[in-house]
């Protein structure tokens, strides 16, 4: 690494640090601040002088103290031994870091984001003599149970493959070499990649391939495609983390990285604690074998916070690369924008709205738009996704404020909770009317293909019924249920059951907890199926009260808890004994 001239502390305001003598500095470089090397990456430029935001806690720091360059932008390392691991905000391993200073992280300390001693059995895919190109799999690492580590071309390195062995290594060692006109480029396990650069690939492909959530608000109603991006926001208690928790475990996403930014520590503590001991229903591992956790806490440096998301889709990108559908969990980004806002008023920026930078719009746009489904590069046709799941905190749970909607804005799916239906104990919290789905055309063929031609006609239908209901909610306020005709008292009965017996969802019922999409098609048909024998009903003169006294109503609405491996089964018995009863009622 080449000596840089160093520069000395001008003045200290919270996070932000002004260095003079920073002359030949660059935006984005990372520095070391002080006797005790703090890490903090220059945010601005002004003659000799460097606005710098601290990663680290900046108490006792003077004015004096040397900033030392190091050359080199904010990166994360992208190798083996990322899954199953936890970091902090800049990709410092906590684990590791408890070792070395017990609870706390000691101010200063430097931990590589990878173990640079663990070794590593590399399995060869490729031959010596074979042509690759920037993206070609050179082998296999064993990550996890069931996670396999794909060693990858690096980007902007293409060749021969002059040698390559099989065998333990560190991520540091060298497994092959690749030769390019004449010169050699050794290839270890390891790549340092740019938090704040896209990583490259091929082409973007449109988001046809529903991200199947398990969750029937969701993969029913408002579906998202894998590669889309969604935001549920929704104020204190709504349920924000425990929908991001259903996500990562149940989606059929095959890595999952979640991001905590800026969260209470307790509720932190409780990610890191139950991920490891929650069981994978797809794998059979725990669902850890598969992911990998940021924690960046509301107690700890804003600077961090705000990088933490950078750190997050890097590596949610990395292993898009290696083909894997990836499920990116970010809770919240309103935290993250708060350390937008905190840096932006200490570098003294003309405020927006309510304070926020004024690139606000910008910054959460570039984010999201790091989501998509793609052609990776490589020789051979592969593809990859990222799918970006975004809470956000807005104050007393108004959506109108700047994150809020700034996040609508650029997401494909927008789910929006209410506090309403979660002080009914209604869950997931996520109202119907107020949330919507673009990728509902895209994803049409795919559900038309793969469950049945008649799905989105059963869910357009159910939605018919839900605005209905909205509709004569203000009527039934003001003259009650009873005064209204028939036809309008079946469609509330209706929209009940759809509500109570479809939309709503136990996370910790042992079978409600996760509902597939063929479950989930079964029992929306067998619901528009009584609503169209109850009006058949209605039209020849049988009374509302009958109807609503079916005794198939109370098996229509503990379907959701039918073992999923023999629903199929229950649910045509169940479609029968309605038949029946229905008839029964005209006889």
């Amino acid at each position: 690494m080449p000596e840089y001239k160093e520069g000395t502390i001008k003045s200290i305001a919270g996070p932000l640090i002004i260095g003079k003598g920073m002359k030949g500095c660059e935006m984005y470089e990372v520095v070391r601040i002080g006797n005790e090397g703090l890490m903090g990456e220059t945010i601005r430029l002004d003659g000799d002088e460097a606005y710098i935001q601290a990663y680290e806690d900046t108490t006792g720091l003077k004015p004096g103290e040397k900033i030392v360059r190091t050359g080199e932008p904010l990166s994360v390392e992208l190798g083996p031994g990322i899954i199953k691991n936890f970091y902090d905000g800049i990709q410092r391993p906590l684990l590791r870091i408890k070792e070395q200073s017990g609870d706390f992280i000691a101010r200063g300390i430097d931990v590589p984001g990878l173990d640079y001693d663990a070794k590593w059995e590399f399995t060869p895919a490729v031959e010596v003599g074979a042509e690759v190109e920037a993206g070609d799999v050179l082998g296999t690492v064993p990550e996890s149970g069931v996670v396999s580590h794909k060693i990858m071309v690096p980007p902007s390195v293409s060749g021969k493959v002059k040698d390559i062995k099989a065998g333990s290594f560190t991520v540091k060692d060298t497994v092959a070499i690749i030769e390019t006109d004449g010169k050699e480029t050794p290839v270890t396990m390891i790549q340092k990649w740019p938090v704040r650069l896209d990583r490259p690939y091929k082409k973007k492909i449109d988001p046809t391939v529903p991200l199947l959530t398990g969750q029937r608000i969701y993969d029913t109603f408002f579906p998202m495609a894998k590669g889309g991006t969604a935001a549920i926001p929704g104020g204190f208690g709504t349920g924000k983390t425990v929908s991001q928790h259903q996500i990562a475990r149940w989606s059929d996403a095959q890595i999952v990285v979640y991001v905590g930014c800026g969260e209470r520590g307790n509720e932190m503590t409780e990610v890191l604690d139950t991920f490891p001991e929650i069981d994978d229903p797809k794998t059979g591992f725990k669902l850890m074998e598969r992911s990998t956790l940021i924690a960046n806490t509301s107690n700890m440096p804003v600077a961090a916070r705000e990088a933490s998301v950078y750190t997050g889709v890097t590596i949610a990108e990395y292993y898009r690369d290696m083909g894997y559908d990836v499920a990116l969990m970010a809770d919240s980004t309103s935290r993250w924008a708060e350390a937008l806002r905190e840096i932006s008023g200490r570098l003294e920026e003309m405020p927006g709205e309510e304070g926020y930078p004024a690139y606000l719009a910008t910054r959460i746009a570039s984010f999201y738009e790091r989501a998509g489904r793609v052609q990776t590069l490589g020789s051979k046709e592969q593809f990859g996704s990222v799918s970006v799941i975004g809470a956000v905190s807005p104050p007393g749970g108004d959506l109108s404020e700047p994150v809020s909607q700034n996040t609508l804005r650029v997401v494909s799916s927008f789910w929006a909770l209410d506090s309403s239906l979660a002080d009914r104990r209604h869950f997931p919290a996520i109202n119907w009317l107020r949330s919507y789905s673009l990728n509902l055309d895209f994803t049409k063929k795919w559900y038309d293909d793969e469950i049945s031609i008649d799905f989105r006609k059963l869910r357009d239908k159910a939605m018919i019924i839900l605005q209905e209901e909205s509709e004569l909610s203000e009527i039934v306020q003001l003259i009650g249920p009873d005064a209204l005709p028939e036809r309008e008292r079946l469609t509330l009965e209706v929209a009940r059951m759809i509500r109570e017996d479809f939309l709503q969802q136990h996370a910790f019922h042992k079978m409600d907890t996760y509902c597939p999409i063929e479950k989930q098609n079964r029992m929306l048909n067998i619901l528009m199926d009584f609503s169209s024998l109850a009006n058949q009903s209605l039209d020849k003169g049988i009374a509302i009260e009958s109807i609503s006294g079916l005794a198939i109503k109370d098996e229509i609405a503990n379907m959701k808890y039918i073992d999923n491996n023999t629903f199929a089964e229950e649910s045509g018995k169940i479609a029968d004994r309605m038949k029946e009863q229905f008839n029964s009622l005209g006889e």
